[in-house]
């Protein structure tokens, strides 16, 4: 979504400010401005503060839930196209564009014998208190690739990002692009 919304919470309603991750809640019947919806989550605009909101919360705006799902193969193995497709769905809270093209995903490691899937991904700064958000929904989206049975997401720091990791396109859509 790239135009901003505005919208009145049907209920009280979870979040994390951003850029610190502190948890909060928008009350019922308050006016937010919804400034983007992308893989299912939203951010909005409360108070002055910009708030994630999960997407098993988009109810709470009056919207209809993301549903993620992919097409079990029927072989019993992890497909890692489906695990990247998921990787794909998770987006940074403050760029309009997916951990994958932002190359905030260094390493994923698919151990078929155990259903586990180990993810190495980083921040775009050290200090982001949305980290453990944004771990979160890589270990959720992940964990429904079919015959996943674990994900294990390692947040490291080497190499430390810079923008030459994203994707072309990722640095136009930001104005990266030199």
């Amino acid at each position: 979504m790239s135009e901003q919304r505005m919208v009145t919470t049907q209920r009280d309603c979870p979040g994390r400010l951003v850029p610190v991750g502190t948890p909060v809640t928008i009350p019922a019947h308050q006016f937010i401005t919804i400034t983007q919806a992308l893989g299912g989550n939203y951010t909005v605009v409360y108070q002055g503060n910009m708030v994630r909101i999960d997407g098993t919360d988009a109810d709470a705006l009056g919207l209809e839930k993301y549903e993620l799902s992919f097409e079990d193969q029927g072989d019993g193995l992890i497909h890692e196209e489906q695990v990247w497709q998921a990787l794909e769905t998770v987006y940074d809270p403050e760029i309009p564009v997916n951990l994958k093209s932002l190359g905030l995903i260094y390493s994923v490691v698919i151990d078929q014998a155990e259903g586990v899937v180990k993810i190495e991904m980083t921040l775009t700064a050290p200090g982001c208190g949305m980290g453990p958000v944004l771990v979160g929904d890589v270990e959720y989206r992940v964990a429904l690739v079919p015959s996943v049975k674990k994900v294990d997401v390692e947040l490291v720091f080497q190499p430390a990002w810079n923008r030459d990791m994203m994707s072309e396109e990722a640095q136009l859509e930001t104005g990266l692009f030199f």
